[in-house]
């Protein structure tokens, strides 16, 4: 059974990484899907792997750290596709750099990403999420609240914080508007972004990594983007229809220490 049949999902940030996680396993469900990202060869690749799916695959590049040009972005969605029943706001960054090296201008890049840009693209997709009694997936982190030696996140963890909230409060105010609000905040995840940066580590630093990953996290391994794209098919389907307001953890069981 295709969880998804016929539903008509956006996805940012979709061409790579947890996005194109996603974006497949929305596919294997049957899912339509329009991908959102910058790089235009990265989208082409992304359409052409789910090609074998027999669903409709879009792709639109933007910015979405230009914030000014969303409501344009949102009108090429709804051109596509004038009926949206899932929007998933993936897109997001994310530079550790310590808190006093961090300066207003990228910081404005975090809140622009992870922040402005899924508020404001929600906002102009309300109207059809509510026609369609549609659903909403913010992709935050475990950052949001556990944070690791080493790891200088403040500008990241703040927005991820936020997302959280953002989650919470609008599921809240538009619930009764059939429109569901979740979150998922996923473990590290080997995607190829991460397992570049690992591999520009030094070896004794990779080892230290993987013997890191064994004692925090319960299961013993970091995830893949399929995990996530699982768990977002759940919370996307029928299947999670009184579920709302919740940030789902997905993240091998770090958070539980």
């Amino acid at each position: 059974m295709k969880l998804l049949e016929n539903k008509n999902a956006v996805i940012t940030g979709g061409s790579d990484g947890i996005g194109f996680g996603i974006a497949r396993s929305f596919a294997e469900n049957g899912a339509n899907l329009i991908l959102i990202g910058r790089e235009t060869d990265k989208l082409e690749n992304a359409k052409n792997e789910l090609s074998k799916y027999e669903t409709e695959i879009h792709i639109l590049s933007a910015d979405l750290s230009d914030t000014d040009e969303i409501a344009d972005l949102a009108k090429q969605m709804l051109t596509i596709y004038p009926k949206i029943n899932i929007l998933v706001n993936n897109a997001g960054i994310g530079k550790f750099v310590p808190f006093s090296e961090t300066d207003s201008s990228l910081l404005d890049l975090h809140l622009n990403m992870n922040v402005k840009a899924p508020y404001l693209l929600t906002q102009q997709l309300l109207s059809s999420l509510i026609e369609n009694k549609g659903n909403v997936i913010n992709i935050s982190s475990y950052f949001a609240h556990r944070m690791l030696i080493g790891r200088t996140t403040t500008a990241y963890s703040t927005t991820k914080g936020a997302l959280n909230s953002f989650t919470k409060s609008l599921a809240f105010e538009i619930g009764h508007l059939g429109v569901r609000v979740n979150g998922i905040a996923p473990g590290s995840i080997l995607t190829p972004q991460f397992n570049r940066n690992l591999q520009s580590l030094p070896e004794d630093k990779q080892t230290a990594f993987h013997e890191m990953v064994k004692n925090i996290y319960p299961l013993g391994k970091i995830g893949s983007a399929e995990d996530i794209g699982k768990a977002a098919v759940f919370l996307a389907s029928d299947q999670a229809e009184w579920i709302t307001g919740t940030i789902i953890a997905v993240d091998g069981g770090l958070t539980t220490n």
